[in-house]
Parts: structure tokens; C-alpha cells; sequence
């Protein structure tokens, strides 16, 4: 019995040592977490974007981990990242992205449980609009409803803009949230075109508002646009919280891991009946819809994949010039560690 303990422990610490990423920020999983209230920062969380987290919070997995978790719902993922860098979050649910881009401006935050391996977005122009448009060419000067500015839906235009020989200052990005003001903002015809997530991409493109120009919501759109899988939604937090504070790192990656899990097996009706009602847009067949197409992006474990981090970063370089690929540790911005602990445990 003493062998088979030790042995388990040696294959754990092994594991440990050979995991992705920033290895040395995390310690050994304790049993309790040492920090049970976590506040928690996202940027539009009725989107499916995010729906780890909210099957997480509404089937009590957080508490199921022995987690008090109050989340804070923002315009966008940029907010989130400020309340995280400002000191009223502990943790975000975030794009990756962001991991790389403050680790450009000498402000380290890493990822620790992935919830989308491909990017969930989707670019469309307003029926009138698109007609003008055969190349991102002719984006510019369009304004476009992106859920905040400087959020992985604002990086996404810009990334296309870029495919035309365009500037980020050559389009106008406006915040708009996500939902039902998303689709406010496009039957006011206030705005031009969108970067957003599903449903409201499903709900607009169906009552023929829109066209859809730039698609990740499948795996499919994910390898033509970027040749393989795109890290999206993760949660992310800075270095400290994974150093100081393991055990409630493991718990937040347990209880997210737990959440792709049931999303992979559960039934749209499940998932419909378990989300908020005004996250269904007043239309629930429609919901359950743009979730069966957007299910296989979403993460099955948690596990950064391994052309993950230098697909972001190349996408990232291309759509914006202070972005320096050579002064990247990508392995600083990751680490496996605790969602493949989740993996044994679940």
C-alpha cells in the first residue's frame, strides 16, 4: 500500500514537472483552498463565450470545490482585464490573448483552465452594408459593434482589417456589449457591422440582418482562418494567485474542467433549461441551435492546445504592429498544471 502511494506521488510530481507552461508559479494541490471568497471579472457572460462559467456557477460546481465566487459581469473582456490589473478581481474569464499582450507591456498574468479552443466569433456586415464590401479593403471607415474596445472581438476586426492592408485606425470600433444590446444596436442600423458571439450572431443572421463575413464558431472556420485550433475564453489571473494561493487555483480549474465536461455530454434542452432565461433572447430553439454549433469548440478538458499559443500570438502580430512576436515566452503565459489535475480527479 506505502508503494502504491509512493509511486502515485512520484507520477504526480512527475507530471507536475513536465506540464506546459509556468510550472514553477504552482504548488502542490492541497485539499482545501486557502482563499474560499474569489471574485471573478468577465466581459460579457450570457455569450456562449462563456458558458463554462455560467453552467459552472449554476450547477454549483465553484461551491461544490468549496469556492464562494462572486462574478462581475463587464461590457467586455478589456474591463474585465482592467478590474483584474486594478485590484478588484482576483481572476478573469477572459480571451488568452490578453496573457500575451501584457506580457508585451512587462505585466505578467498567466492562464490556467482553457473554456474555447477555437475563437466562438464572428464578423458580419449589415445586409445593405455588405453588398459594398468583396475584400476587408473595403472596411474602412465602418464602424463596428465589438462587445468593448480592446476585447478579443475589437482584435478579430482588426485582424481582418489587416487582410485588406488596413490600420486598426482605419475602422472605428464601438463597445456595444453582448445580447440583447448587440442586437439593438443593428436594428437601429446604428453601427455598420459586428464582431460578436452566438447567440446574437444565430439570432440576427436568421431574421436576415446580417452577413456573416469572418466565421470561428466551428473548428472547421478556426483551421481555415488560422490553421489550427485559437485558445479563446480561459480563466486567467496574475502570477500570485498561483503562487500564494494553489489550492483555490485548483479548485476554479476543477470546477471549470467539471463545466466542459457536461457541456460536451448534455443535451441543448439541458443546457437551455440551465442558463438564464434572458440569455435565451426570448427564443430558445434558436439558443440551443447556436450552442450545438458552437459545442465542439469549447474545450473538452481544459488542456491548452499545443499549437494553441503560437496560432494566438501570429494572429495577434498580424492585426496589431506593437505586438512583437520576438520578445514572447509563451510559456510563461500558460500553464497545464491544474486542469490536468482536474482531469484526474473528474
Amino acid at each position: 500500500m506505502h508503494m502504491r502511494l509512493a509511486r502515485r506521488r512520484l507520477l504526480l510530481t512527475s507530471a507536475a514537472l513536465g506540464a506546459v507552461g509556468a510550472t514553477s508559479l504552482a504548488a502542490p494541490a492541497v485539499a482545501k483552498p486557502e482563499k474560499a471568497k474569489v471574485v471573478l471579472a468577465v466581459g460579457g457572460k450570457s455569450g456562449l463565450y462563456y458558458l463554462s462559467l455560467t453552467i459552472a456557477e449554476r450547477l454549483n460546481y465553484f461551491k461544490d470545490e468549496g469556492l464562494d465566487v462572486e462574478i462581475n459581469d463587464f461590457q467586455g473582456g478589456a474591463k474585465s482585464l482592467q478590474a483584474l490589473m486594478g485590484g478588484s478581481a482576483d481572476v478573469v474569464a477572459g480571451a488568452y490573448e490578453h496573457t500575451i499582450r501584457m506580457q508585451q507591456r512587462g505585466q505578467p498574468i498567466v492562464g490556467f483552465a482553457l473554456i474555447g479552443r477555437g475563437m466562438q466569433l464572428a464578423i458580419a456586415l449589415l445586409k445593405d452594408r455588405a453588398a459594398k464590401v468583396k475584400s476587408p479593403a473595403d472596411i474602412k471607415g465602418m464602424k463596428f459593434g465589438v462587445s468593448a474596445p480592446g476585447s478579443q472581438t475589437h482584435m478579430l476586426v482588426n485582424y481582418w482589417a489587416a487582410k485588406g492592408g488596413l490600420k486598426p485606425s482605419d475602422i472605428v470600433a464601438i463597445g456595444v456589449g453582448a445580447g440583447a444590446s448587440v442586437i439593438a444596436a443593428v436594428e437601429k442600423g446604428e453601427i455598420d457591422g459586428i464582431s460578436q458571439t452566438d447567440p446574437s450572431i444565430t439570432m440576427l443572421d436568421q431574421k436576415g440582418l446580417i452577413k456573416v463575413m469572418v466565421d470561428t464558431r466551428t473548428m472547421k472556420g478556426n483551421q481555415e482562418l488560422f490553421g489550427g485550433s485559437m485558445p479563446a475564453a480561459c480563466l486567467y489571473a496574475q502570477p500570485d494567485l498561483l503562487k500564494k494561493t494553489p489550492g483555490t487555483t485548483q479548485a476554479l480549474a476543477n470546477a471549470i474542467v467539471r463545466a466542459n465536461q457536461w457541456l460536451h455530454k448534455a443535451a441543448p434542452e439541458e443546457v437551455a433549461k440551465t442558463v438564464p432565461e434572458n440569455y435565451l433572447l426570448g427564443d430558445p430553439k434558436l439558443y440551443m441551435t447556436a450552442f450545438t454549433s458552437v459545442r465542439e469548440t469549447i474545450s473538452p478538458d481544459g488542456v491548452m492546445p499545443d499549437d494553441g499559443p503560437a496560432n494566438c500570438l501570429k494572429f495577434l502580430a498580424e492585426g496589431d504592429k506593437e505586438i512583437k512576436p520576438d520578445k514572447a515566452n509563451l510559456a510563461a503565459t500558460w500553464t497545464n498544471e491544474f486542469v490536468k489535475r482536474a482531469g484526474q480527479k473528474t
